[in-house]
């Protein structure tokens, strides 16, 4: 069995794609690494580069956009590796980052998810792990007005771990699916990833599993990689709606607190999102682009 398969789930990516697979070429061997590029019915030729200049590439092609965590299922049934690395298409790296993340997976067998830290562009640490989110944080998301109102907050901080040491190697409540790795036995026990989540928080309904599983999940700073944030910081209204679409079915899913509760926690996720559209709606018209 080759040791690492890699997944990258792509969607109109034809321009920071070819990065991540620069990096994956200059630092994967491969006899013991495949990569395997699920293309998610992109319109912008990504597909047809990937296959005419990445001859080692594994593609898979998708004749409609089923959302990430759909893509992912396929790349991992499309794979042969013993662990499974999931990288967005705007990760880069330099040196071998995947050897010890699969390394620590070996070592451990409790270990149901491993992570490496995340980097800006510029080398500046970028937040990566985070708590399980309960009902406060639909007011106090790293989104929210309230939180960009009261930055310090206890609340916030609890849940972004924005005071958390990111220098060293612990156990985590969640982490980035920017850059993941898990064993191909714990992606089946959980049954992979879940459709339902198109975008966004299907990591952090992932991790979720694998703890209630009896999982560790693991931040490892000691391995780094660079995410250049794209779509997950994106402030059209597709994307704000998706957003706290996912954190509904999130919530609905693994928070079931009553009627009074959930009718609560909706009604704070719909406002925040309506603010959030309300305010992006009027930068535009202001500093229109």
């Amino acid at each position: 069995m080759t040791a690492i398969s890699v997944v990258i789930v792509t969607y109109n990516s034809r321009r920071t794609v070819p990065a991540c697979l620069a990096s994956l070429a200059a630092h994967t061997s491969r006899d013991s690494c495949e990569v395997v590029v699920v293309d998610n019915a992109s319109a912008d030729g990504t597909p047809e580069m990937i296959a005419s200049d990445y001859a080692w590439v594994r593609l898979v092609v998708r004749q409609r956009n089923d959302g990430l965590s759909a893509g992912i299922n396929a790349g991992v049934e499309a794979s042969r590796g013993e662990h499974v690395a999931v990288l967005n298409p705007d990760i880069r790296f330099d040196g071998d980052v995947l050897s010890p993340l699969a390394a620590y997976l070996r070592d451990h067998d409790d270990a149901g998810v491993v992570a490496p830290k995340l980097l800006n562009d510029d080398g500046t640490l970028q937040l990566s792990c985070r708590a399980f989110p309960g009902y406060s944080t639909a007011f106090f998301n790293r989104y929210s007005i309230l939180t960009r109102l009261f930055p310090r907050n206890r609340v916030s901080s609890r849940y972004l771990m924005s005071n958390f040491d990111h220098s060293s190697l612990q156990d985590v409540d969640w982490v980035s699916g920017a850059a993941l790795m898990f064993p191909r036995r714990v992606f089946d026990a959980l049954g992979g990833w879940d459709p339902a989540f198109f975008l966004f928080n299907e990591d952090v309904d992932f991790c979720r599993r694998a703890h209630d599983a009896g999982y560790r999940v693991v931040y490892d700073p000691e391995v780094a990689v660079h995410h250049s944030i794209g779509i997950s910081e994106s402030t059209s209204p597709r994307i704000i709606i998706e957003r706290h679409k996912s954190i509904w079915r999130y919530y609905r899913k693994h928070l079931r607190g009553g009627p009074l509760r959930d009718a609560v926690t909706g009604a704070g996720i719909a406002v925040r999102c309506c603010a959030l559209l309300a305010t992006n709606g009027v930068r535009r018209i202001v500093s229109p682009r």
